[in-house]
């Protein structure tokens, strides 16, 4: 699983490519690691497109956040074979959308700050996993680390 780090002509931070086979591997209700959230650091952007169309599955369903059990705060039960393949999905996770509201100036969004490093899971929910032969996922995150700079 691909992992470019400071991208510094990109909105992101960190960039991950799930492959079908990586999919698999990480089996029906599965968890791993996907990235890192350093102490004092925060996510304030999280995008998931699929760029490779998902074959094989009906019912894949994906949470990307830091509670290993159900990790829904960046991205919450997202279907991710009824994608388009190429329309990203952003911050639809309970970190982001309890936090968003819109004031007099614009909507102000929510990030999900940590006091110590936290890892960020992708949780895979699909019956029929071991029977996807194609797709591939890309998550994008911008990760803050205001600490690197003290």
């Amino acid at each position: 699983m691909p992992q470019l780090v400071n991208n510094e002509r990109s909105p992101y931070t960190d960039v991950v490519k799930i492959t079908a086979a990586d999919l698999i591997a990480i089996g029906n209700g599965g968890t791993r690691v996907i990235a890192s959230i350093p102490a004092g650091g925060a996510v304030e952007l999280c995008t998931v497109t699929n760029t490779v169309d998902i074959v094989g599955s009906s019912s894949l369903v994906i949470d990307v956040g830091t509670t290993i059990g159900d990790p829904d705060e960046f991205i919450n039960a997202l279907d991710v074979d009824g994608a388009t393949v190429g329309l990203p999905t952003i911050n639809t996770g309970d970190a982001f959308t309890a936090g968003t509201a819109t004031t007099a100036t614009g909507v102000t969004q929510a990030v999900k700050i940590v006091s110590a490093a936290t890892p960020v899971y992708i949780k895979v929910t699909d019956a029929a996993v071991a029977s996807i032969t194609a797709g591939e996922i890309m998550i994008g995150f911008r990760i803050l680390d205001l600490t690197k700079f003290a």
